[in-house]
């Protein structure tokens, strides 16, 4: 009788303790997969996952410049013949979002026109997120940057 009592005191110490891990799992996921509720908590960038060595790929999500146009390049990696689709997700300030797809041949690049600053939205920074689809049907988050709007005569270089 002792020994079964002991059992299920043990499982349910790890039922509470899985459902505590899954509940803030969960918690964080949601925020930072609902990119559209609004513009404050779809500027917030999440966690990027990391590949496995022998199927890494990286892509460069360059600086927006002064017309507020942000390039993003595939650099390719070691899985590059391993990739199907790369995903790449732009919100804006405003919360509008633009999605594009980019090639996986190295130097492949593609240009998503992101918030100029003007008005009120002078200074704000718009997100993007890079998603690599790889042939085995796994999608990784590579990326989630903030790209600021940069000036024409703004003090930086």
């Amino acid at each position: 009788m002792r020994a079964s009592t002991f059992i299920v005191v043990i499982f349910l110490i790890c039922g509470v303790v899985a459902v505590a891990g899954c509940t803030s799992s969960q918690s964080s996921t949601t925020t930072s997969a609902s990119p559209g509720t609004t513009a404050s908590s779809s500027i917030t960038t999440g966690p990027t996952d990391v590949m496995p060595a022998n199927i890494a790929v990286t892509v460069t999500v360059g600086e927006k410049d002064y017309l507020g146009q942000i390039p993003v390049t595939f650099d390719g990696g070691q899985g590059q013949d391993n990739v199907q689709t790369i995903t790449v997700t732009l919100t804006r300030v405003d919360g509008s979002t633009q999605t594009a797809t980019l090639g996986s041949d190295k130097g492949d690049t593609i240009t998503l026109a992101g918030t100029r600053g003007t008005g009120s939205l002078a200074g704000q920074s718009d997100r993007v997120q890079v998603a690599v689809t790889m042939n085995n049907g796994i999608t990784y988050n590579i990326a989630d940057v903030l790209r600021e709007y940069r000036s024409r005569s703004g003090t930086g270089s």
